[in-house]
């Protein structure tokens, strides 16, 4: 499932989608045994047959809802003949919400469907039912003593101060040289063999011949890499250029295009060469600010069907 790959960024989408699932499968039982309410009133009327006449704003408060969800809820019980507004006998300023005999005989016929939800739904979901109301009642209780907003916020204001880091091979990275790559290559082209025969074994094609494989940490994630591969008689390849979609704009591009270029300075590099495709322009781009001039033709014996662009570092030596 699609959402279940984004984990914390879909919690809100994957919960809206049981939450309707449940609403859907409840209201389905409750007209197949002829109850006359909806799931969605559930939460008020059994607050209003518990504790009585009540105002939306408390009801709001103890269900855990918007004023204005509990106060449109409200007309639609009124009309449905469920509930009615009264004056508060205890303050005519203000209204409460006070259950019907029609609502109360309605709450009274429910008991064995009730009992059939809570049975059906152990034998559906098993032991995940009771982790299940067991972690929302633990996020409950988390969010009411360290509000979400304020913890993303916090969060937000100390990654405001970070800045990327290059660093070198590690084998603990192994697996982000593949996905960053692999990420660009499906999204604009396709894996080639040559690339997956890389990504199987990096270390000793790039890494032992003399090469090197870099990566760009942002707080502490990886969000780019990049490899400079040994051609043989100083000739390098500047390749696999990758960086994550949802981390543009920091400058691991740049810091990992200048850590490669050191690295094959520091090698004695005689030639420095890449091949690309003219459909990726802001990386075409970058390149030729850093020194690397597109040639008339692609690269004789060129390594990929992709490429339609070879371009060659004349910058500084």
């Amino acid at each position: 499932m699609y959402l279940s790959s984004l984990r914390e960024l879909a919690i809100g989408s994957r919960l809206k989608a049981l939450s309707d699932y449940f609403y859907q499968a409840v209201d389905e039982v409750y007209r197949a045994s002829g109850a006359g309410i909806e799931s969605r009133w559930f939460p008020v009327l059994r607050f209003l047959r518990d504790v009585g006449p009540t105002t939306v704003t408390e009801v709001a408060a103890a269900i855990g809802q918007t004023h204005s969800a509990v106060s449109q809820l409200a007309d639609r019980l009124v009309d449905a003949g469920m509930v009615v507004r009264q004056r508060d006998p205890g303050d005519g300023r203000r209204s409460v919400l006070t259950l019907t005999d029609a609502g109360e005989r309605a709450l009274g016929a429910l008991g064995p469907v009730w009992l059939a939800l809570r049975r059906g739904m152990a034998e559906s979901l098993g032991p995940r039912m009771l982790d299940l109301l067991d972690a929302i009642d633990g996020c409950e209780q988390a969010l009411a003593e360290r509000p979400l907003v304020a913890a993303v916020m916090d969060q937000r204001a100390a990654l405001s101060r970070e800045s990327v880091e290059v660093v070198p091979w590690d084998r603990a990275y192994a697996d982000h040289f593949r996905r960053l790559n692999q990420q660009w290559l499906e999204r604009y082209f396709r894996v080639e063999d040559v690339d997956r025969t890389l990504f199987a074994d990096p270390e000793n094609i790039v890494i032992q011949p003399g090469g090197a494989i870099f990566f760009a940490l942002y707080a502490g994630e990886v969000v780019g890499t990049c490899a400079l591969l040994h051609e043989g008689d100083g000739v390098y390849e500047l390749s696999k250029m990758g960086v994550d979609e949802n981390f543009r704009g920091l400058g691991a591009g740049r810091r990992l295009l200048d850590a490669s270029i050191d690295a094959w300075r520091q090698r004695g590099g005689k030639q420095l060469f890449l091949e690309s495709n003219s459909r990726l322009g802001r990386a075409l781009g970058m390149y030729e600010r850093a020194g690397f001039v597109r040639q008339e033709t692609i690269r004789p014996g060129s390594h990929y069907e992709r490429a339609d662009v070879y371009m060659v570092y004349e910058g500084k030596p």
